[in-house]
């Protein structure tokens, strides 16, 4: 009996003793998993920043069926560049007497789509930018060109595999979020969806019935953190409610009509998800932030046609525009000056966006027909400037606790 109990105690104390070093090696296991996790984390960033803080991807939309019928209507576009980053453009020009004469356009940028690049070849270049919101990063990409360039079907498109930046955007920080699980990892995601529309701001996610009846106001808090007062808030927790979503929005954006697209969007569409981390086993917390800015089409008033309201839409578009540029053109200085990011509702709602603790990518749309090649030489000559521009080291917004 004695001998029994004995071994009993001897197995019983061989089993508790394995337990704690089973125990001991799990905890060695976490332990690196959250070191390697880190170091991916600084690696990622550092991969980041060596391509640039500031970058700017060129995408040409396809000719549609109607417009290659006539061959004279495509302007001469070529790609090359080892890396294809750059964009040639031709300039045909008649004398008085009749001459025939050619100018070419070259621009360089960080990556360059031809019309047969798919949506989803254009996303994977950015998806490991997407990737530092949910590390704790502020993101902004935003798309910018002349109207009917492609700009909303770069960041919507259309349900199913040419579904646009924001989707894949959001259905991609869903998938890791899940994965994260398995590390202790829980996250939050909140959208929300606004328009500026004559510097006024209204929610693409509220009561129509509202519109108008509230005043909402953009806060910077010391922290880092911007606030737009009022906004309606959605709890993205699953890829369903970022289509229902999407729909919404879309549906309440003001659209109107010009001479150079029958259904051109005259606002600033700003998607903005906060992400907010937290590790049950290490108490460790995460705050990242994505914009993702459909910028309202870019037209000189000779070429829109507009008129009465149209015409007053296109010249707040335009200085909202211009005003954007002047911002860049200040960061782009490098030294301490006065960045005017109160000009307007929409610099100054990007105010954390564009500056030295931001990670920023602009998408410049460009149309392939040669009744707009101004409108796309203006557009490249944008998009140059906002290449030229170098900010500081990203640094994660808030800082990680």
């Amino acid at each position: 009996m004695d001998e029994q109990l004995a071994r009993r105690e001897h197995i019983i104390e061989t089993t508790m003793n394995e337990i704690k070093e089973e125990k001991k090696k799990s905890a060695e296991l976490e332990s690196n998993i959250l070191a390697e996790e880190d170091l991916r984390r600084k690696l990622h960033n550092d991969l980041q920043e060596c391509k640039g803080n500031i970058r700017v991807f060129c995408r040409v939309r396809p000719a549609m069926e109607s417009e290659k019928r006539n061959l004279n209507s495509i302007t001469d576009m070529k790609f090359c560049g080892e890396d294809n980053d750059t964009i040639e453009i031709t300039e045909k020009s008649k004398s008085t007497l009749g001459r025939v004469s050619s100018k070419r356009h070259s621009f360089s940028f960080d990556q360059v789509f031809p019309p047969e690049n798919t949506q989803k070849e254009c996303y994977e270049e950015i998806s490991h930018l997407v990737q530092s919101a949910l590390d704790g990063h502020n993101i902004c990409i935003f798309a910018y060109g002349q109207t009917g360039s492609g700009k909303t079907y770069t960041m919507e498109g259309t349900p199913g595999e040419n579904r646009g930046v924001i989707p894949r955007a959001v259905h991609q920080l869903y998938n890791l979020v899940q994965k994260l699980k398995e590390h202790n990892w829980h996250y939050e995601m909140v959208g929300q969806f606004l328009e500026i529309y004559n510097e006024s701001i209204r929610d693409l996610l509220g009561d129509n019935s509202e519109h108008g009846k509230t005043k909402y106001e953009i806060r910077h808090e010391k922290s880092g953190k911007t606030e737009v007062t009022g906004m309606t808030s959605i709890f993205l927790d699953s890829p369903a409610r970022v289509h229902a979503m999407l729909k919404k929005a879309s549906h309440n954006r003001a659209t109107a009509a010009t001479n150079i697209n029958e259904r051109s969007s005259r606002s600033h569409s700003v998607f903005i998800l906060r992400i907010q981390g937290q590790n049950s086993a290490t108490g460790e917390t995460t705050e990242g932030l994505l914009n993702l800015v459909d910028l309202a089409g870019s037209e000189r008033l000779s070429m829109s046609g507009s008129t009465g309201d149209r015409l007053r839409e296109t010249q707040a578009i335009n200085r909202s525009l211009s005003c954007l540029g002047d911002v860049i053109a200040s960061l782009a200085e490098n030294k301490d000056v006065h960045v005017p990011y109160r000009n307007s509702k929409l610099t100054y709602l990007l105010k954390n966006s564009l500056g030295g603790d931001s990670k920023t990518l602009m998408f410049v749309n460009v149309s392939p027909l040669a009744d707009h090649f101004n409108e796309t030489l203006c557009s490249l000559r944008f998009a140059k400037k906002v290449n030229n521009c170098k900010v500081g080291k990203a640094r994660k917004y808030p800082p990680r606790k």
